[in-house]
């Protein structure tokens, strides 16, 4: 039968998970908010041209 605890104990992450984690958070991500405000400007932009 498994051992949780000694398992757990012996327990290391992967380096990969590590250096994504790392990438990721030194990233500036856009997501749905930020292309929706975008459009939202250009709309804008776009009405004022005219």
């Amino acid at each position: 039968m498994l051992n949780f605890d000694e398992e757990l104990e012996k327990f290391q992450p992967s380096l990969e998970i590590e250096e994504a984690e790392d990438a990721i958070t030194r990233n500036d991500l856009t997501d749905i908010t930020d292309i929706i405000k975008d459009l939202i400007n250009e709309k804008k932009d776009n009405n004022r041209d005219r």
